[in-house]
């Protein structure tokens, strides 16, 4: 039987501070002479242990993207936006390849309906002793509408959403360019607080890796559907063909 929930530590969680809800909170990912275990360093990116282990049975990293604590992922230059993500995917991939977690999760949260705490930007890394995160993983949820499809690189717009409405995903093969995929997930992160047809402002990367190919679900947060959290009934935005076009039309049209 596979297992499923995780055990969560109100207690650790309850002191973790919150600098999204409280702009006055002093953001721990600024003080670096505090960081209690720096694993491993590029330039101004950072992997620490995260000090808050608030999960049970899981290995818990932080990687800090930036020294700038109001930057932001669709804000970053070329460069150092390839750097985060090839440091991000270099870890996730040693830590999936290490054989010591039952599923390693990799992950963002930006904004304050996103469940992240702290508004400094950062990633997860968590290696699982027990749970299977890829327990509810479906190849299903990443196809539909193509935005974009090179080089062993896809942009498409769910239209079997994980959650409801609008996912963007992308997809990428072993050997794709890095700096493609990473193009197309900075671009999504930028279309959504940027110009999605609402006022969004919090939104997640999800990784996911199956077999050769791996995934990236840019995932924009508002309050969830009732229809999700009592039934499980995903809802399909009518108008998603109009959201690709115009994901191409902005970001694709020479």
């Amino acid at each position: 039987m596979k297992k499923t929930h995780i055990k969560f530590f109100t207690e650790v969680g309850a002191q973790k501070p919150n600098s999204i809800k409280n702009k006055e909170t002093p953001c721990p990912f600024c003080r670096i002479d505090e960081l209690e275990e720096v694993l491993d360093t590029r330039g101004s990116i950072l992997l620490v242990k995260n000090k808050y282990t608030v999960l049970d049975g899981a290995y818990q990293t932080v990687l800090i993207e930036t020294d700038e604590c109001e930057g932001e992922l669709s804000e970053y230059s070329k460069e150092h936006l390839y750097d985060v993500l090839r440091f991000g995917l270099d870890h996730w991939e040693r830590m999936l390849n290490s054989g010591e977690y039952r599923s390693v999760m990799f992950f963002k949260n930006h904004g304050p309906l996103s469940g992240g705490t702290i508004r400094h930007p950062h990633m997860q890394i968590i290696g699982l002793n027990e749970v299977d995160c890829m327990h509810d993983f479906s190849v299903n949820q990443f196809e539909g509408l193509s935005i974009l499809d090179k080089d062993g690189v896809r942009f498409t717009v769910s239209n079997e959403p994980r959650v409801g409405f609008y996912e963007l995903n992308v997809i990428w093969e072993k050997d794709a360019d890095l700096t493609l995929l990473a193009d197309c997930i900075q671009t999504g992160a930028h279309f959504l607080l940027n110009h999605f047809h609402r006022n969004c402002t919090s939104y997640n990367l999800f990784f996911y890796k199956n077999n050769e190919t791996s995934y990236c679900k840019i995932m924009p947060r508002f309050v969830t559907s009732p229809l999700f959290m009592g039934y499980g009934v995903q809802q399909v935005a009518n108008n998603i063909e109009g959201v690709a076009q115009k994901i191409k039309d902005i970001y694709f049209t020479a």
